[in-house]
This record gives C-alpha cells, sequence and structure tokens, in this order.
C-alpha cells in the first residue's frame, strides 16, 4: 500500500524501496566527498526516507493488529454482515435513518452506499453513524463529475469525457485533492473512482462514452492515477472502475451483462493497463463489474463470480492487494448473482444487494454447510478493517456542526472548477485555431 491514507508501505515493498534508494544515496554521498554540504544534504534526505518508512512500517502494523484483534472479537454475523454495503438514498428523513440504523446495529453491514440526496442528508447519515462508535463503516459515493452526481446542491465539475481533454495531470490532482476535502467535510469516506475504462476509437455504448477518460490507455492512466492519488492523500478511500475493463462493451451493465470480446492481447495492452498501475501504486480499492471477458475467463459470466478474473489475474497477476468490491449487484447485468458467490470467488464486499438481509443470511448458512470457508470470510472482514484503521474508523468522530460541514463544501470547489474550464477552453481554442 502506498503512502496515500497517511498509511505504510507492506514489509516487501518498504524493503524493496530502501534497497533501491541506498545505493542511490551512497552513489551521491560518494561523489560528494569534496563538498560536504552535498554530502550532509544526502544524509539528512536518507535520514528523513528510512524515518519516513519506518513510521508507515509501524502504522502498517498498528493497522493489522487492530484487524486481527478485532476479527477475533467478532461473531459469524457480524463478519458476514460488514462484507456488505448496501445502498440508501442520501436523505437525513427519519425514514432514511431508521434504514441506516438497522443496516448498522441490526445487520452489522460494513458500509454504505449513497445514491440520490443532498449534503445535509449526508452529512445526517454520516453523524449518525459515528455516533454508532467504532469501527465506523465506509460511506461511498459515485463521484464522478463532483460530488454532484449524487447530491443535488454540492459543486458540480466535467465529467470525465471532458477531464480526459486536459493535458495538465495537476489539474486531475487538483480535482480528486479538491472531492476529498468535500467528501471529509460530509463524513464520505470512500469514492467509488477513478473511471479507468478505456473506450476505443471506435466507441462503446454511450454511457461508459460520457464516463471514460479517453482511448488511450497511457493517458487514461495518467489521469486516473492523479485523481486518485489527489483523492488518497485528502485521507478517502479511490476504488478504481470498472475492472477488467468496461470500454469495449456494447451494452451498459445496469441493463444487461457486458460482453467483452477482443483478444488476451488487446485486454493486457489496454484495458489492464490502467488498473496495472494503479496496483502497482499501492493504491486501495478496486470494483469489478459486471463482464464477461472470455478472453480472460472462459466460463460466460460476470467477473463478479470469476476466481479466474479476481484472483488469478487481479490478484495474481497484477499483484492487488488491496479492497476488490463488487459493482452493484441489483443491476441487471449481475444476472441474479448471490453476494457469497462474489466473495468465495474473491470480493471483499458486495455493493448493493437487492436484499440485504438474505443475503447476508445465505452467506451464513454457505459458511455453515461448507460452501464458502469461515477462513475466507474472516480474511475479508480482515482487510476491510485494515483499511478502517487507516482512515481512522477505528474510532468515528460525530460532525460537530451540520450547517458548517455543508457550507465547508463549496469554499475551494469554484476555483479549482475554473482552473480545469479555463485549461479545457484554452485546448480547444488550440485545436480549433487554424494551422
Amino acid at each position: 500500500m502506498a503512502a496515500r491514507l497517511k498509511r505504510a508501505l507492506p514489509a516487501p515493498l518498504l524493503g524493496i524501496t530502501l534497497l533501491l534508494l541506498a545505493p542511490s544515496a551512497a552513489g551521491c554521498a560518494g561523489q560528494g566527498r569534496g563538498n560536504g554540504d552535498t554530502a550532509r544534504a544526502d544524509s539528512v534526505a536518507l535520514s528523513d526516507t528510512a524515518a519516513l518508512w519506518s513510521e508507515e512500517a509501524d502504522l502498517t502494523r498498528d493497522a493489522m493488529h487492530y484487524a486481527d484483534s478485532v476479527v477475533a472479537t467478532l461473531s459469524p454475523e457480524r463478519r458476514a454482515g460488514m462484507l456488505f454495503m448496501p445502498a440508501s438514498y442520501g436523505r437525513g428523513d427519519r425514514a432514511t435513518l431508521a434504514r441506516i440504523t438497522e443496516y448498522a446495529s441490526t445487520l452489522h453491514v460494513g458500509g454504505i452506499v449513497l445514491l440520490r440526496g443532498d449534503l445535509r442528508g449526508a452529512a445526517v447519515i454520516a453523524d449518525s453513524l459515528a455516533r454508532m462508535g467504532g469501527p465506523g463503516l465506509f460511506i461511498a459515493v459515485d463521484a464522478e463529475n463532483g460530488l454532484r452526481m449524487r447530491f443535488e446542491d454540492a459543486p458540480e465539475f466535467p465529467w470525465s469525457r471532458e477531464l480526459g481533454r486536459l493535458t495538465d495531470d495537476q489539474l486531475l490532482y487538483e480535482f480528486g485533492s479538491e472531492l476529498a476535502r468535500e467528501c471529509r467535510a460530509v463524513g464520505i469516506n470512500m469514492v467509488l473512482g477513478p473511471v479507468m475504462d478505456v473506450v476505443p476509437g471506435n466507441g462503446s455504448h454511450g454511457l461508459m462514452r460520457k464516463r471514460s477518460l479517453g482511448s488511450d490507455p497511457r493517458r487514461v492512466a495518467d489521469l486516473a492515477m492523479a485523481y486518485a492519488r489527489g483523492v488518497e492523500e485528502g485521507n478517502v478511500i479511490s476504488v478504481a472502475k470498472h475492472f477488467p475493463g468496461h470500454g469495449s462493451a456494447t451494452s451498459d451493465s445496469h441493463r444487461a451483462l457486458g460482453e467483452i470480446s477482443a483478444s488476451r492481447e488487446v485486454i493486457e495492452s489496454v484495458d489492464l493497463y490502467p488498473f496495472r498501475r494503479y496496483a502497482a501504486e499501492g493504491l486501495s480499492g478496486v470494483m469489478v463489474g459486471h463482464l464477461s471477458v472470455r478472453a480472460l475467463d472462459t466460463v460466460r459470466r460476470p467477473a463478479v463470480v470469476s476466481p479466474v478474473v479476481m484472483h488469478d489475474v487481479l490478484r495474481g497477476e497484477l499483484g492487488f492487494d488491496g479492497l476488490v468490491i463488487t459493482d452493484a449487484l441489483n443491476m441487471e447485468g449481475a444476472m441474479g448473482v448471490k453476494g457469497w458467490q462474489a466473495i468465495a470467488a474473491g470480493a471483499d464486499m458486495v455493493i448493493a444487494p437487492s436484499d440485504t438481509r438474505g443475503e447476508i443470511r445465505a452467506l451464513l448458512q454457505a459458511m455453515s454447510d461448507g460452501r464458502i470457508d469461515t477462513a475466507i470470510v474472516a480474511d475479508r472482514c480482515r482487510r476491510i478493517l485494515f483499511y478502517k484503521y487507516l482512515i481512522g474508523l477505528d474510532r468515528p468522530h460525530p460532525i460537530p456542526d451540520i450547517d458548517a460541514a455543508v457550507a465547508e463544501v463549496g469554499i475551494d470547489a469554484p476555483a479549482v472548477r475554473d482552473s480545469i474550464t479555463i485549461a479545457l477552453r484554452r485546448n480547444m481554442s488550440r485545436t480549433l485555431r487554424p494551422k
């Protein structure tokens, strides 16, 4: 894991990093024997780097200890519930809060995905959940054009199709950073983005063209990574989507299973490229889509129930060790997939099941009759708790002033949005200028 969420690198990556740094620093020191200032600067830099890695290694150890200790105390019912993230409207009305309370205190879910609503509703929900104590819940939202995608009174940013025209990656970083600030203000701690789907030059279905950063996998990766770093350095979890790549699907997985017919070579060089970069950076989450990719898995089934896609490719070939989250199971493309099947295949968390209580009951039954090993469920809980610790959900904090939190969301958004708009106009004028 990269140091994005004020968190630590795992020991293997830490060791490799120090090994790579040490010869370089030693070489610089050797070259600087005639220059005491240079040698001292090199020594200080190496010392600071070692101290940073040591601090992060300590945080990793603490997070692992926390996860292990909490899992050991959980009943099977609590372990099963933690793997689900039902969807809820982002409203602060009594009925919504009652439903949220049932999810958290009775079903013991691990998170909530917020749908349409407003900023006050989101803040009220987050505040209510925080007051229930730890471990807190992931509170996730789609925010591809900012929080306005879900909250009617939030600042709005351009869609990915427009952002893909930017030539300055720093603007995407600033967008991600601003989004993280807005999320934290109202208690949201997980963003279901960036979109890493690469749309081919001859197009895809309309919805994905709007949501994709473009057709060049390297450019998509550059922009998406800048966005994700901004989000995670703001102490909010990013979730790259939709693995293993929705760009060339001809159907919308909200309505039908997406079919990807590209060859393995194309999948490797185009669709998987941004996700490979994301995994190498050590970022936090990947959402697996309702896609059948025959070049990866010869069985026609949604990737969310494919151990080949999730275990062999995502975990094995790409080396991703973060959270693996399903796309919403209430979509038609899920083809009636059951939550326990997705978990058995490799998912850590299941988003938006149609019947959360029934899905938890089905998982408990699968654990009881041996269709899924209880050790697998414990492992999934351990990873979830690890990430919760990194963003402070071991001790969640209520929002002291809801009105101030809602007002804070709009403080910097206009400046960041204007910078992006000006850059887009400048790029457009250059494109249209006669040669």
